[in-house]
């Protein structure tokens, strides 16, 4: 389990799932959603098939500039960019849920 922090408001699941899918098979990947305002709250996780694929995504995308765009177009127009920090294994044992 990847916890991926620092996304840009623009970046869709499927944008997070496309841009781990270059480092291998993406299981699963999920944005954390604010239920007020349902918007992303600019984290997520997302779960790899290996773990070798897994840490490759990690050394390879932390501190990296995502150009929206590139994974998707989004109602926020072409241009938009995000930061994939803070790029971290998690405990896969342990759930992810989003605060009240």
């Amino acid at each position: 389990n990847i916890y991926v922090g620092n996304l840009s408001y623009g970046i869709t699941e499927e944008d997070l799932r496309a841009l781990f899918a270059e480092f291998g098979d993406v299981s699963s990947a999920k944005l954390i959603i604010d239920r007020e305002t349902n918007r992303s709250k600019g984290f997520g996780f997302v779960e790899m098939s290996s773990n070798d694929a897994a840490n490759k995504a990690i050394d390879e995308l932390n501190g990296r500039e995502v150009a929206v765009e590139r994974f998707g177009s989004t109602k926020h127009g072409p241009g938009k960019k995000g930061l994939v920090t803070g790029v971290a294994a998690v405990d896969t044992d342990q759930s992810y849920s989003e605060a009240p």
